[in-house]
């Protein structure tokens, strides 16, 4: 379910109202460069004011507007949190690899082949998917199969919005979407933890939700390369890997895909993954969560929603068994 209000009556700002990235980071090397700048004389301590409260390059901003119909109330996780705190297994599977690695993969240009059960398969480059749909900056959460959760602002629009312009066959039952996998840019390609290249899917019907999420940006950014860079999909009411880093291709099938975690380990990662707290991880629980940012030895960890707690989502269910399809 979408909330609107904290439950203990507080207003949350909106995502536009959020600190940007570059001042609320810089306001901690503000404060220690005052007092260099006190012994360095004026000069020197205008320049390092300058330096502090200088704003991110035009080149990284995304402009979107926020919708209010999409944001959960919980506190947005810190940016130094959200990306260097990642899975993305093509850069390794430590979770601080993803920041480590992944800076030096080519982000542009880029392109993303639409394709399969269509009847207008096109090829998109990044201008052409920023300007699809009008651009979103929704806070969502992404809870990690791991027992560990987020709450970030994204920026992209509805994957309905493709889906629709790619026009569908009566033989479109499933989305299937493959991740870049480039050895020279990526050290993890090539290991044996997953089959490459990383392979996710989605039932139609699901990808068509408005909450399945086309992701271009975050925090009023482009997407940080081990954030998924240039393009992801975000799914918030499945577990994380459902949602497919640095996409290069979307086909439209008639068959269920191969999914890389299920193919590796069909036991512990469904095709489904949906936040079902009912439902254990065979080697973990996953009735609890802890969310980044909230470390403290005496934090109590938090009750893990159904469906992370978008229960608007249930109707797409209904007779399903979710102990059996998990």
């Amino acid at each position: 379910m979408l909330i609107k209000r904290n439950p203990n009556g507080i207003d949350l700002p909106f995502a536009s109202e959020i600190t940007p990235r570059a001042v609320f980071e810089s306001r901690r090397s503000f404060i220690k460069q005052l007092s260099v700048g006190a012994l360095a004389g004026g000069a020197i301590a205008d320049m390092l004011v300058r330096e502090a409260f200088a704003q991110p390059s035009d080149a990284r901003k995304l402009v979107a507007a926020p919708n209010s119909s999409y944001r959960v109330m919980d506190k947005p996780t810190a940016y130094k949190d959200a990306t260097t705190y990642n899975n993305f297994y093509e850069f390794g599977t430590d979770k601080s690899d993803p920041a480590q690695y992944a800076g030096a993969m080519k982000t542009s240009p880029w392109t993303v082949a639409v394709e399969g059960e269509i009847k207008k398969p096109l090829t998109l480059d990044l201008d052409a998917l920023r300007k699809l749909a009008p651009l979103e900056e929704r806070i969502y959460r992404l809870r990690c199969v791991e027992g560990w959760s987020m709450v970030i602002p994204w920026i992209g629009y509805s994957l309905s919005n493709l889906i629709r312009k790619v026009e569908p066959t009566g033989n479109a039952k499933y989305i299937e979407f493959t991740t870049l996998a480039d050895r020279k840019q990526m050290p993890g390609v090539g290991s044996p933890v997953l089959e490459w290249p990383y392979v996710e899917g989605l039932r139609l019907d699901e990808a068509n939700h408005p909450l399945a999420l086309l992701t271009l940006g975050m925090y009023g950014e482009v997407l940080p390369n081990q954030n998924g860079a240039p393009v992801r999909v975000v799914v918030p009411w499945k577990y994380g890997f459902k949602s497919a880093k640095s996409i290069v291709r979307i086909r439209f099938t008639k068959d269920q895909p191969r999914t890389a975690w299920n193919i590796s380990a069909p036991r512990e990662y469904g095709f489904y993954a949906n936040v079902n707290p009912e439902v254990d991880h065979p080697r973990w629980s996953q009735a609890s969560e802890r969310r980044i940012g909230e470390d403290g030895f005496f934090t109590r960890k938090r009750k893990t929603l159904m469906f992370n707690g978008y229960s608007d989502v249930a109707s797409l269910y209904t007779g399903m068994d979710l102990k059996k399809f998990f």
